[in-house]
């Protein structure tokens, strides 16, 4: 029999751009589902803000690709959305808004450095990560 059951993090933001390392809210997320053996899906309900695994070990590994996506898509260019936040659109689209990771003897299966992120393009904001547990 296969079981599935979802939960929610609130996240406030703070700053414009940000990548937050919610690893552990997640993993305490799946102790409170009672998640054993499955898949963790993430999804990330907004259209300026999104998800990404990379390591965590070194907070410059962050500040890299934050800076990084900054230089590739500017927050001022030729677009054509007049909203004034183009450029977290283009960054959510280039991040993607879902995950799926593994969870084992009820823990997140990441490498040795991995870690979550939540993306914001367009803070600060209040926003949500949504959490899914499907196991055996």
């Amino acid at each position: 029999m296969t079981t599935t059951s979802r939960t929610v993090i609130s996240i406030r933001t703070t700053e414009r751009t940000a990548m937050l390392d919610v690893t552990s809210r997640v993993q305490q997320s799946l102790q409170s589902l009672q998640a054993r053996e499955g898949l963790c899906l993430l999804f990330c309900p907004h259209t300026t803000a999104g998800l990404t695994v990379n390591e965590g070990a070194d907070p410059e590994v962050a500040r890299d690709i934050s800076d990084t996506l900054t230089r590739l898509v500017p927050a001022h260019a030729d677009y054509r959305h007049t909203e004034g936040n183009s450029d977290a659109h283009v960054k959510s689209a280039l991040t993607g808004v879902s995950l799926c990771v593994g969870v084992e003897a009820g823990h997140l299966v990441l490498g040795k450095w991995q870690r979550i992120f939540f993306c914001e393009f367009d803070g600060p904001r209040q926003r949500e990560l949504w959490v899914r547990f499907a196991g055996a």
